[in-house]
């Protein structure tokens, strides 16, 4: 059972995959070659079998975590009672073409005194399931299961033979690398490598570290964002730039599998993939910091999905995909896995795929808005497929669902998925008349005012003076803190300001947001969960929005307080302040980015 927290790690990648690194220098997750690929490194989620691949002093030793300034490149420092030294971790992009090859750099360097770093390479290959054989060469090392091989590349200079031992102790290869202060060595992993292990100087090794660092720090002076918190604003840019999927223009969820909700609980969920909502977020989000081209590559990706029309149960569109664009997501457990800190089962694929979520094509819709405001208009054949997901959407609106939250309880009348639908016809019937495109615009106006009729009529609960989660009770839900951003209602609407005190009443405690609460409206699971960081910001953006800027302000202020050390989100926070879920998770850094863009227009 492993002791690392979810907060204590740092995120590096290649825009095709990820990985996860401890603060005791310890790549406890990573998947190969993309991001929902099976795990080669999954002690994250199971101690023994899931394997690991580290780098620390030997001995007791103090550690710290920082980033490169303005990149993805990740240092782990580690001070001893006979030195101080680092492992700078990365990963060089790939492209845009999808690959099999993947490089984890990890450079070693010794600052002051001596230091030995031991150095253990233990894959487990198929989520553990696939053994394998570890054999060492001149340069380096190999591992080799079946038709997966990884390549171990020594970094070093000629006549270093005495800084290193190596060893292979059943499958694993541990390395001894003692350095003096000045000395720069490490190794270099590779997924499918087209050539043996082969040495690597340094110097050569150090370019490929400027030239990753240069990389981050061309995309990120992209950024248009100059408000008050450009730190942790242009942290969230790229850890959104981390889990997109580059071939294709994707965004996941998050880069993990399994980690829970509730320590010990069954709400383990596989977040690898993209999900509609959640990209399409990310479109208005990372256009307000500039960020045009990712926002119109994912609108490509999207146009993609609605002409497919693949969504079967859900319409044209599938509540989430692979990152290829498919729709094979069969949930299943790996029962040989314990789970994070023995949180079971642990979940593969995820059957959320085959339900009815109304309000992915409201967001859909909405992004495409966004990007046509961008200047990026929709070509004809996009705009007949978003036609006809609109002819579809008209004869199905009106029924119950699953909703946002992917509840497993059996299907109700969500009041935020009727929101999405009317923002899905608004959206629509505002870009026929932009742009003059043939559409049946008098019946998308006359399902548009039918159910902004509906959720006042049934989605306005008069005895909490508020608007409730489902026509059928007078629970609350945190996804409505959304409604002042579709123009809905205006902001300062009084029945949105007593939805807002009803939410501040019922679901936050200080500036934490509970989603809504499942002993009062079961969501077909077992046990509770923590707040939930996107309604956190949410929250945030609402207040400032109803021009309650003091409070707006501290609980943006208080939920800075609950990132991790190197500026991450997971999904929740439990009532200790320990983050939970799966992690980073890019609903948490998207909402993030909105709340602080908001908020500074707001302070002026």
């Amino acid at each position: 059972m492993t002791e690392t927290t979810i907060a204590e790690h740092g995120l590096i990648g290649d825009l095709q995959t990820a990985a996860l690194v401890t603060t005791d220098g310890s790549i406890d997750w990573f998947c190969a070659p993309r991001f929902d690929s099976p795990s080669v490194f999954g002690a994250l989620l199971d101690d023994e079998h899931g394997g690991r691949f580290r780098i620390r002093p030997a001995g007791a030793c103090a550690s710290s975590q920082m980033y490169h300034p303005d990149t993805a490149v990740l240092i782990t420092r580690f001070s001893g009672p006979d030195g101080l030294g680092e492992v700078v971790d990365f990963m060089p992009p790939c492209g845009t073409g999808a690959t099999t090859r993947h490089r984890i750099a990890r450079l070693v360097r010794c600052v002051r005194g001596r230091m030995t770093f031991d150095v253990v390479v233990a894959p487990r290959f198929d989520y553990g399931r696939r053994p394998h054989q570890a054999i060492l060469v001149a340069n380096g090392a190999v591992f080799v299961a079946r038709e997966t091989s990884l390549a171990l590349h020594a970094v070093r200079e000629p006549g270093d033979e005495h800084l290193a031992e190596a060893r292979v102790e059943g499958g694993d290869v541990h390395l001894s690398l003692s350095l003096t202060a000045g000395q720069v060595r490490g190794v270099m992993l590779e997924t499918d490598a087209a050539e043996p292990p082969r040495e690597i100087r340094v110097a050569e090794f150090e370019e490929l570290f400027r030239s990753t660092v240069d990389w981050w720090r061309s995309w990120l002076a992209r950024s248009t964002y100059r408000g008050r918190w450009r730190e942790i604003v242009a942290r969230s840019a790229i850890t959104l730039k981390l889990l997109t999927y580059a071939p294709t223009g994707g965004l996941v969820a998050a880069p993990t599998l399994g980690l829970p909700e509730q320590l010990g609980g069954e709400r383990n969920w596989d977040y690898r993939y993209t999900w509609v909502r959640d990209a399409s977020f990310s479109v208005s989000a990372l256009l307000s910091l500039g960020f045009a081209e990712e926002a119109a590559r994912f609108g490509n990706w999207l146009g993609d999905r609605i002409r497919e029309g693949v969504g079967g149960t859900s319409g044209p569109l599938s509540v989430l995909y692979r990152v290829d664009g498919t729709t094979d997501l069969r949930e299943e457990s790996l029962a040989h896995w314990s789970g994070y800190r023995g949180s079971s089962p642990v979940r593969i694929g995820n059957d959320a795929a085959g339900q009815l979520q109304l309000d992915i094509y409201g967001e859909a819709l909405d992004s495409v808005f966004a990007a046509d405001g961008a200047g990026f208009e929709l070509p004809h054949q996009g705009w007949t497929a978003l036609r006809a997901a609109l002819d579809w959407l008209g004869e199905h609106w009106d029924q119950p669902e699953e909703g946002i939250w992917e509840t497993r309880g059996g299907r109700k009348r969500f009041t935020y998925g009727r929101l999405m639908s009317w923002v899905a016809f608004d959206r629509g019937i505002r870009l026929a008349a932009a742009h003059g495109r043939p559409a049946p615009v008098e019946d998308w106006t006359w399902q548009r005012d039918s159910i902004h009729g509906q959720i006042l009529a049934r989605g306005w609960h008069r005895t909490r003076n508020a608007f409730v989660q489902h026509d059928t009770g007078e629970d609350l839900d945190a996804a409505l803190l959304r409604m002042p951003r579709t123009g809905f209602l205006p902001p300062k609407d009084p029945l949105w300001l007593s939805t807002l005190d009803a939410i501040q009443d019922s679901l936050v405690t200080d500036s934490l947001v509970y989603r809504y609460d499942p002993a009062a409206s079961p969501d077909g699971l077992a046990g509770s969960e923590g707040t939930f960081s996107l309604c956190s910001f949410a929250y945030v953006d609402a207040l400032a929005r109803a021009g309650r800027l003091e409070e707006a302000r501290t609980a943006f202020e208080k939920m800075l307080t609950y990132a991790n050390h190197v500026g991450l989100y997971a999904e929740e926070i439990a009532p200790t302040g320990e983050q939970l879920g799966n992690f980073p998770q890019a609903f948490t850094h998207l909402a993030l980015i909105d709340a602080a863009v908001t908020l500074d227009a707001a302070l002026g």
